[in-house]
């Protein structure tokens, strides 16, 4: 009987993994955000907000290399897709914050 040996995470635990980690970083954005540009009206049009989600996608990378997702066969649609699910996270969490005028 051959034993199969496994490396990395399966699939379907890459998969959850790469998603959690993308959704929580924009919601770490969102928050760090409306700490350092504020909520005010102006808030809502700074550059600076963006600069961090920028930030937390590319920090995102060297995170799931530690937890133990081989990203080297990272395509350019996972690349696109941890990008996109950071900012939409990142637009949600900001937007409701803009909204209630929540002061961190």
């Amino acid at each position: 009987m051959a034993t199969e040996t496994q490396r990395g995470l399966s699939d379907h635990l890459r998969g959850v993994t790469v998603t959690t980690l993308a959704c929580l970083a924009g919601v770490v954005a969102a928050l760090a955000s409306a700490s350092v540009v504020g909520t005010d009206v102006a808030a809502a049009t700074s550059r600076q907000s963006l600069l961090i989600v920028a930030g937390l996608v590319v920090l995102q990378f060297p995170i799931l290399r530690v937890v133990g997702v081989d990203i080297t066969d990272f395509g350019v649609k996972d690349y696109l897709y941890v990008a996109f699910m950071t900012f939409a996270l990142w637009f949600i969490t900001f937007g409701i914050l803009l909204t209630e005028g929540v002061a961190l």
